[in-house]
């Protein structure tokens, strides 16, 4: 199994095929908001904020990973340690650690650590948040990393054997609460329930009650998207008030050359039923998260593309969209304004195009600005002592449509990328750098979660 995330290389050669861009904007925000920069990190991963503090994954100079957290409000460095991958995919990139609220203004961050000894290839170890002091450990086999599913930590362990299994921990502790067999994600959480993807031949969204691991609903994948679906080529997930919105990618088989099962499709968070689907439809990159402000590009049975469509996350319904005989012909990356109300093809160093997404109607004349993958072309980490394959996530730049070329001075990236947590977005340049700007944004994802 290979799973593909948009941050993956072969994502970014998938997006390009069918709507592409990505990279990092610089620091300069606007004076009145409060904002801070680290650009002494190569941060690899996307971040995780909670009790007042985000965390990343970056890789030393020798290849080795290491855990980073910083203060939220002033960007300070607090504590670091040792980090590995035992297990994990390359196609799903680096992970993050794992941070858990406990109560009264308590957290811990749940780390894998470097540890081998017998049948364990590493440990999970709680720390205190803001110190980094270790409070307990749990050596493992194999995993994709621990995740934060509301008040526990969730962990798929023994990943590689068959003995694979989910485990839901108590982050104060470290004692396990409830597991359950298989390979699964944690998908959505909230303080009671979390709803996992099963990772299987046929996959499955199954909800659970956190506190007593009850089974609460599931609704196979193929029952909205239709049969054929393989999760080789990626997913992602993204809710909304009430909803929990997905998309599984295409997977072309070696063997047999078809095509799997892809689209876009919303479940109820409440019973797992079906709200919409869009099967066909490809999700373009850059865009926001698909619970968000979801853009697509529909595939019809012969492959052929067509044009692009925003759609209400809501109810699937689509809210603008430019016909195929607008999107130029080849040589270009997407880019999107702030607000995506606009699509922009951008072609490096050359005068691109740009329609409104509402009207479709040309926008030459208006001097348009988007933003864009910062580099197209990425080169996996040189990381040590891992199967290598392993991409850092990607980062926006602004880019002048009409010439083809960055933008100077540009502020932060757009919300729909970088999302926000309590007011405070945060983001990785193209070198790694960390950046964070408190501009009071409505918590919201981002194209990363």
């Amino acid at each position: 199994m290979t799973v593909i995330r948009p941050h993956a290389k072969p994502a970014l050669a998938l997006a390009c095929a069918l709507s592409l861009a990505g990279c990092s904007g610089s620091e300069a925000a606007t004076q009145e908001y409060p904002t801070w920069h680290d650009t002494g990190l190569n941060t690899v991963s996307r971040t995780v904020v909670a009790g007042g503090v985000v965390m990343a994954t970056t890789m030393k100079p020798d290849g080795t990973l290491e855990n980073v957290a910083l203060d939220l409000a002033s960007g300070k460095r607090l504590w670091s340690s040792p980090t590995t991958m035992a297990g994990r995919l390359p196609g799903m990139g680096v992970p993050p650690p794992a941070i858990v609220e406990t109560g009264k203004g308590h957290a811990v961050a749940v780390t894998l650590d470097p540890f081998r000894k017998g049948r364990w290839n590493a440990r999970l170890v709680g720390r205190d948040v803001r110190t980094g002091a270790p409070k307990w450990a749990r050596p493992v086999h194999s995993t994709f990393g621990p995740q934060q599913c509301g008040p526990f930590v969730c962990v798929p362990e023994h990943t590689a054997l068959s003995a694979a299994r989910v485990v839901v921990l108590d982050p104060a502790t470290g004692a396990p609460a409830w597991k359950i067999p298989g390979i699964a994600e944690v998908e959505w959480a909230d303080a009671t329930r979390a709803v996992f993807l099963r990772m299987a031949r046929n996959p499955v969204l199954e909800a659970y009650d956190l506190r007593t691991g009850k089974p609460l609903w599931r609704q196979p994948i193929e029952r909205a998207l239709g049969a054929g679906v393989d999760l080789s080529g990626g997913w992602s997930f993204g809710a909304t008030s009430e909803d929990l919105v997905g998309y599984v990618a295409p997977y072309t088989n070696p063997r047999t050359k078809k095509v799997s099962t892809f689209g876009l499709f919303s479940v109820r968070l409440s019973d797992g039923g079906v709200n919409w689907m869009r099967p066909s439809v490809v999700r373009v990159y850059p865009s926001g998260n698909p619970g968000y402000v979801p853009v697509v590009r529909p595939v019809d049975q012969r492959g052929q593309y067509g044009g692009f469509a925003r759609l209400d996350a809501e109810s699937g319904r689509v809210l603008g969209q430019i016909p195929a005989s607008q999107v130029p012909a080849s040589g270009w990356w997407l880019a999107f304004p702030s607000r995506m109300d606009k699509i922009g093809f951008l072609r490096h160093g050359k005068p691109g195009t740009a329609f409104d997404l509402a009207t479709g109607k040309s926008l030459e004349d208006r001097e348009p600005k988007g933003w864009s993958f910062c580099v197209t072309d990425p080169k996996p980490l040189p990381l040590k002592g891992q199967h290598p394959g392993f991409y850092s996530v990607a980062s926006l730049c602004e880019f002048d449509l009409a010439t083809g070329k960055r933008t100077a001075n540009a502020g932060p990236p757009p919300g729909w990328f970088t999302g926000s947590q309590g007011g405070w977005r945060v983001w990785r340049d193209e070198k790694g750098g960390l950046h964070a700007v408190n501009d009071a944004t409505v918590t919201s994802p981002g194209m990363y979660g």
